[in-house]
């Protein structure tokens, strides 16, 4: 890369204080560096976030640890709290990004919001990525494509100085086809682009050279392993495994917190270039002396006959030295491809079904990974929740199902419970921050269209006395008859049910006191009713027995209250062996 752009400074107590200093200076005029996540890097331990690196070693950072630029923002606050991008081009020139830039930036945010919503990547950290690593694209010197013209370079990573990475790509992205360079305006090494690289501006081609490309592959890659990007542990995860530097840490948390505070939009090409780049030197190997690339001699051992114990603080109790606890290796972000990114409705309508029956309808879900591209093999869990009773075939309440190759995952067969009202069927599926859907049911009554008396007998009762005849009746329902459906019987005054009668004949409750409505009873596997017994009160007359069931079919039933007619007995005929009276002359 130009030498305007990249020149290495010593890493030493000269470039760790002039950043402290710095970042004072900013703290004092209330616009400081964002505070850490407890625990993260910069906490004090520099092991725990990965020390400044140049090294022989990438600790799987997208950059390969390549040089960045070290310039804080200036310590006047863009404009006041809460300000958008949208102002005016004026003010300070630091807070202006160009325009094609700043598009690529918040086209980014929009993408990722839409196939991964919960990492909530906003596109102010990239815009201070973006700012250190390359300057807005050397001050938004991009064609009108957003292709950066001349491409921007990093220096060769041969372990001088910097990390040593052998050639990945045949210099097809960097021109270099002995050593890795970083690429573009987000500085990618070729090989952690090989993995991320995106097409965002729709030409057919991933080339990181393209700030449009390179945004959405930086935003992407901020957001593997499940990170959510509002919390602060995480963004700082995220950082470090772009460039393993707690001061890099520190310096983008800086101008993330100052583009937060307000920017604008300034043409093209227009942009101020930083002017300190980073210089950390590689920390000596033991023995190697300086040269980070060379291999340590083997010392002799103890345990060898000849051999001498190395010199250095021996353990507590015996002899030896000690030797440093080795560095874990920072496990590199999982490809886009193989990252679950969403979880989505795969066409699944309306969840209806009558009571016990089975539902025609299915659930089904479409898992995503992080580019928005089907993602096979992930596994989903089904849950049944409410209170009908309903359950997936096999009578259980929940299954899990693994994606296929199209990304989709269907659940079993539902099968209603007898019980009418709602419930939801959830899909769940990912470990580290699960994603979730949730889709509303309903089980409806059993229904029947039609319902009759088995018999035209007549129904009578006198008063005080309980009807003879027991009432039967009938539900169908599209001319089959209709199990299970809820029948409502009320005494009535009208054969519309208008007007419910308070006289004349009667139910009994468990207690045996008169009700004249009941609402419990249910057709048999036949479809047909025996309704209760019925008993007639001391007045006399003609009532109205109403039958409703679920699905609106009724029948009106004629009952009769009136006493027994009183029959005169006759007189018994003369015996006509008996002899008439004897007639008077």
């Amino acid at each position: 890369m130009a030498a305007h752009i990249r020149r290495r400074l010593r890493k030493g107590a000269t470039t760790t204080a002039v950043a402290a200093a710095a970042v004072a200076a900013l703290a004092a005029s209330q616009a400081p560096a964002a505070t850490l996540a407890d625990g993260s890097a910069g906490s004090g331990d520099p092991k725990a976030a990965g020390e400044d690196t140049a090294s022989g070693e990438t600790d799987g950072a997208a950059t390969g640890n390549s040089p960045y630029y070290t310039d804080l923002p200036p310590l006047v606050t863009p404009d006041k709290p809460g300000s958008s991008s949208n102002l005016p081009a004026a003010g300070s020139a630091e807070a202006g990004i160009p325009a094609s830039v700043l598009a690529a930036y918040k086209q980014a945010e929009r993408t990722v919001a839409t196939t991964d919503p919960s990492c909530r990547l906003p596109w102010q950290l990239l815009a201070a990525i973006g700012k250190v690593e390359s300057g807005q694209a050397r001050g938004g010197r991009v064609d009108a494509n957003g292709t950066a013209s001349p491409r921007i370079l990093g220096p060769a990573l041969n372990g001088q100085g910097f990390a040593l990475i052998k050639d990945t790509d045949g210099g097809a992205y960097d021109g270099d086809a002995v050593h890795d360079r970083a690429v573009g305006p987000m500085q990618f090494i070729p090989s952690t682009w090989a993995s991320w690289g995106q097409d965002a501006n729709g030409d057919g081609r991933k080339d990181p050279n393209n700030i449009y490309d390179a945004a959405l592959a930086a935003g992407r890659y901020l957001c593997a392993n499940d990170r959510d990007l509002a919390l602060a542990a995480d963004l700082d995860q995220a950082v470090l495994s772009y460039n393993r530097s707690t001061e890099y840490l520190r310096t983008v948390r800086s101008w993330y917190s100052y583009y937060q505070r307000g920017t604008h939009e300034i043409p093209d090409g227009t942009g101020t270039l930083p002017s300190i780049p980073s210089t950390p030197t590689p920390s000596p190997r033991p023995g190697t002396g300086s040269d980070p690339s060379a291999t340590p001699s083997p010392k002799p051992s103890p345990d060898k006959p000849g051999g001498k114990p190395s010199p250095g603080p021996s353990k507590p109790g015996g002899g030896g030295s000690t030797s440093p606890t080795p560095k874990p290796p920072t496990p590199k972000p999982t490809p886009p491809s193989a990252t679950f990114g969403s979880l989505e409705n795969a066409g699944t309508g309306p969840l209806r079904a009558t009571a016990g029956q089975e539902f025609d309808e299915r659930v089904s879900v479409l898992a995503r990974n992080a580019v928005g591209a089907p993602l096979a093999k992930v596994p989903v869990t089904f849950t049944v929740t409410g209170g009908t009773g309903t359950l997936f075939a096999g009578g259980k309440k929940t299954v899990t199902v693994r994606t296929g190759a199209d990304g989709t995952a269907t659940a079993p067969k539902l099968q209603a419970g007898e019980k009418a009202g709602e419930f939801t069927v959830t899909a769940v599926a990912g470990t580290v921050r699960p994603r979730t859907l949730t889709y509303a049911a309903t089980v409806t009554a059993r229904q029947a269209d039609a319902i009759a008396r088995t018999d035209e007998k007549a129904l009578v009762a006198a008063p005080g006395e309980k009807f003879a005849d027991a009432v039967t009746v009938k539900a169908t329902y599209k001319d089959a008859a209709a199990a299970g459906v809820a029948v409502t019987a009320t005494m009535v005054k009208d054969r519309l049910g208008v007007i419910d009668n308070d006289k004349g004949p009667y139910f009994k409750d468990a207690d045996g006191k008169p009700v004249r409505t009941l609402t419990t009873l249910t057709t048999d596997a036949d479809g047909q009713l025996r309704l209760p017994e019925i008993f007639a009160d001391d007045n006399e007359g003609t009532y109205l027995l109403r039958l409703t069931t679920e699905g609106g079919a009724s029948v009106v039933i004629e009952l009769t209250v009136k006493a027994p007619e009183e029959t005169t007995p006759e007189e018994p005929a003369p015996d006509a062996t008996e002899t008439p009276a004897a007639t008077k002359p």
